[in-house]
């Protein structure tokens, strides 16, 4: 098998990625929907309040970062998934029968992506986490880049459909199929096999637990360089709900096919994107700088557009350097990390990337309403282009990069990263010094 798909040979990545697929595809088609719905049929066309349900629907990212990290390191994570995914169908399901029978309103969106936000907020640490129980460290960051791609794969599919569904039968059914497809996935995680799981010791409670997953980032330049990055890019850069939906009914006058197949050519460069990273043994700081410099260059290109066809094929450049930042944000941060600390810190990864939302979707709404869909699209190219300069600033403190000129080309060079010291906890630490003492009294003799 291509090294690009090697973690398919495990039985449980397989049974795993085949239920994700499915739920991935009715998660982007609710997402489709939902924005729809806030901005053609509950409103007039108001960016702010797309903006607002995306800050409802991450914002607890954020807010619950003491509990959600801690969690997906001290539970099972596969029992806490099943719960987590069962509330979500659940939510879908609510909410779709609410809107069939024409009774919803915005107010009812704002609480269940409140609602949603809370739920996903302990699924994501979990979901992202549990990728290393089911294949272990050696295939890792393959199968993160896997995952990636199954997510945009159904990215291509789910917006194109709801757009369709949309067009022909309603917002309030495509609600309801995506509630029926956590079905899959909740089929998948009881039929994983447990014992051939790569499950790490839990972590046992204890006070400050929560600190130290900040402790430990703070003594690490290339995790603080690698999240302030992604809370730049993940704050004013990923607001494509906006971005896109606005940009088709503003500038472009298109309906809600043209909207969702717009959603879905985006797509096809993030599963490029996330197929490339696939390839990569383990991804590099330079790689972030280089993405987060490509996704501004082609935000500004999307903001200059004429019309919907040159606006989609920008759209594929974009999704190949979103997804490459991204998935080698997360396996960067992920195998940094050690495997204790892992749950943590990866819960304020994705409380940066998903949490920053609640600040920048609402600046980035109002942009697009007072200024226009172009003028908010060049928010996200200034957030690529500082991302950019963030990784420069730490190449050059700590790699010690250094540009030159050899045989008539430009090119560059960094030290190689210094190997960080392995994570002791302070419960850990005092046991260690309590037995080091023992056996300095046993050896001399008291």
């Amino acid at each position: 098998m291509s090294s690009t798909f090697r973690s398919l040979r495990n039985f449980n990545y397989r049974v795993w990625a085949s239920g994700a697929i499915v739920s991935n595809v009715g998660t982007w088609m609710q997402r489709t929907a939902q924005d729809w719905l806030v901005l053609t049929e509950l409103t007039q066309h108001n960016a702010t309040s797309v903006g607002i349900v995306m800050s409802l629907q991450f914002g607890p990212q954020m807010l619950l970062l003491p509990l959600t990290g801690y969690a997906a390191d001290r539970f099972d994570r596969r029992k806490l998934l099943l719960v987590t995914q069962a509330a979500m169908g659940s939510l879908a399901l609510g909410l779709g029968l609410l809107t069939i029978t024409g009774l919803v309103e915005l107010w009812h969106v704002y609480v269940f992506a409140g609602l949603l936000g809370c739920v996903t907020a302990f699924d994501a640490p979990a979901r992202q986490t549990f990728v290393s129980d089911l294949v272990g460290e050696s295939d890792l960051s393959n199968a993160v880049a896997l995952n990636s791609t199954s997510f945009n794969a159904a990215r291509m599919i789910g917006p194109a459909v709801a757009g369709l569904l949309i067009a022909s039968v309603g917002t309030g059914w495509v609600f309801l199929i995506n509630a029926l497809s956590f079905i899959a996935v909740l089929g998948a995680l009881r039929m994983l096999r447990v014992r051939e799981l790569h499950a790490k010791p839990l972590t046992v409670r204890s006070r400050g637990s929560f600190v130290e997953g900040f402790k430990y980032v703070w003594k690490r330049p290339d995790l603080k360089a690698a999240l302030l990055m992604q809370f730049l890019i993940g704050t004013f850069g990923l607001n494509f709900p906006i971005f896109i939906s606005t940009m088709s009914v503003s500038a472009f006058h298109a309906g809600a096919g043209e909207y969702g197949v717009l959603s879905s050519t985006m797509a096809v460069g993030s599963v490029t994107g996330a197929l490339l990273a696939a390839r990569r043994a383990r991804p590099r700081m330079a790689l972030l700088l280089g993405a987060a410099a490509i996704f501004g260059v082609g935000c500004t290109a999307a903001s200059l557009m004429p019309n919907y066809v040159l606006f989609g094929m920008v759209l594929v450049f974009i999704g190949v350097s979103t997804q490459t930042f991204n998935t080698s944000t997360n396996s960067l941060v992920q195998l940094s990390t050690e495997p204790a600390m892992r749950g943590r810190v990866v819960a304020i990864l994705l409380a940066i990337a998903l949490g920053g939302t609640p600040l920048g979707a609402p600046v980035v709404g109002w942009v697009a309403d007072r200024f226009g869909p172009r003028w908010a699209l060049g928010v996200g190219a200034a957030s690529g282009f500082a991302a950019a300069l963030v990784g420069l600033l730490y190449l050059v403190r700590y790699r010690g990069l250094r540009v030159f000129v050899d045989g008539g080309r430009l090119r560059y060079s960094i030290d190689e990263p210094r190997q960080a010291p392995p994570y002791v906890s302070p419960a850990t630490a005092v046991q260690n010094a309590v037995l080091d003492e023992a056996e300095e009294e046993s050896s001399s003799g008291v």
